[in-house]
């Protein structure tokens, strides 16, 4: 089985202002098809600057509600480590979403590479910032 690339994506919330409101729009990339979610976990940095992680397990009722049906607990893959190294770029009294997903809807792009003997010489993301930037400066 082919898989499309792979990210991590690391939000911060200041104040750790997590409010659930990013979960609709994760559940609709997942039930689109456009992404599959590999492993979630949340780092909680406090106010002493002690750093907490939240799993699955230790999401809350309300929280687990929404988020559980995305991740599948044999796809864990993040670890305490990947966790300490948010948890050093975290202010204290903030938090962080860290999110690995699979770009699902490239998988049968990167199966038809293969089958085409295809070999990725390059691929690089360009953050959203940077194409608004050069559009409104050929503007």
């Amino acid at each position: 089985m082919a898989y499309g690339p792979v990210e991590m994506l690391v939000v911060k919330f200041p104040g750790n202002q997590f409010t659930g409101e990013l979960a609709p729009a994760l559940q609709d990339l997942v039930d689109t098809g456009l992404i599959r979610v590999i492993d979630l976990l949340f780092v909680l940095k406090d106010s002493d600057g002690a750093v907490l992680v939240y799993e699955q397990n230790g999401w809350g009722d309300e929280v687990a509600a929404v988020l559980e049906p995305l991740v599948q607990p044999e796809d864990e893959l993040l670890s305490q480590d990947d966790a300490d190294s948010i948890g050093v770029l975290l202010e204290p009294n903030s938090s962080a979403a860290v999110l690995l997903f699979e770009n699902a809807w490239a998988a049968n792009f990167v199966q038809a590479l293969r089958n085409a003997n295809g070999e990725l010489i390059m691929n690089a993301r360009i953050p959203a910032a940077v194409i608004e930037t050069i559009v409104e400066e050929a503007e």
